[in-house]
């Protein structure tokens, strides 16, 4: 296997037990994740999972006529495509790459036979779906009860959790379609937190200057979401 960052700079993969570790190694693939790429689209039959190392994956909902929402977001901690062993094999989402970087995949038939014969598998699996669902939950009483600046520090804190570092490259208008909103609305936001000195916004990137500010500005909706993936699920490590 070869790759800048190893398999288990991903939370689950670090996780599974030895046994599973030694059957999983060889079958891993390394995988570059472009920014923009598309994982899945709506109803297709997924062909893999991808566990993300340095990529950040949004998960969408996308509208008859083309708008689109973030409904989750996945990082180094999970895995894109619990529809293949949740038993539905396709989902009404589609999966993007958000944040460019990298990670490993596992074949679609590979991924349902260790979900389905190994139960340390399947409750590492379980529990990780578990937290997602908490997640894409929380994000929609968010996007209908909390104000656009709140929703802002939910998704950058988020975003933050699933990278290294204090930066995103993020565009205001990827952030606009991902929030589900208009773009004067996120420049708006970011502005107040910039004034704020909370973050720097320049040329596309993101830089967050006060990470504990922008835990007390966001609703609860973020420590809700982080206690249930710090419940459920073994903690990243820093430089993982």
């Amino acid at each position: 296997m070869n790759g800048s960052t190893p398999p288990q700079a991903n939370g689950l993969l670090a996780a599974l037990p030895a046994a599973a570790w030694a059957r999983w190694r060889p079958m891993l693939e390394h995988v570059q994740m472009p920014l923009g790429q598309s994982i899945y689209e709506s109803g297709r039959t997924l062909s893999h999972v991808v566990f993300p190392t340095t990529a950040i994956v949004s998960l969408l909902y996308v509208m008859e006529n083309g708008a689109s929402a973030e409904i989750g977001v996945v990082g180094r901690e999970g895995v894109v495509g619990i529809a293949l062993f949740m038993g539905g094999g396709s989902t009404p989402s589609r999966a993007v790459v958000q944040s460019a970087g990298e990670g490993w995949r596992l074949r679609a038939s590979l991924m349902k036979q260790e979900f389905d014969q190994d139960p340390d598998v399947m409750h590492l699996m379980l529990r990780y779906t578990q937290a997602l669902i908490t997640q894409m939950s929380q994000t929609a009483v968010c996007n209908r009860h909390h104000t656009l600046d709140q929703q802002l520090c939910r998704w950058l804190l988020l975003s933050l959790d699933r990278l290294r570092g204090q930066e995103l490259a993020m565009t205001q208008e990827l952030i606009a379609n991902m929030l589900g909103v208009r773009r004067e609305g996120v420049t708006e936001a970011a502005l107040k937190l910039q004034a704020a000195g909370l973050i720097r916004y320049a040329r596309g990137r993101i830089t967050v200057l006060d990470r504990p500010g922008l835990e007390r500005r966001t609703c609860e909706c973020y420590a809700v979401v982080k206690k249930e993936y710090d419940r459920l699920l073994p903690p990243l490590s820093a430089g993982g």
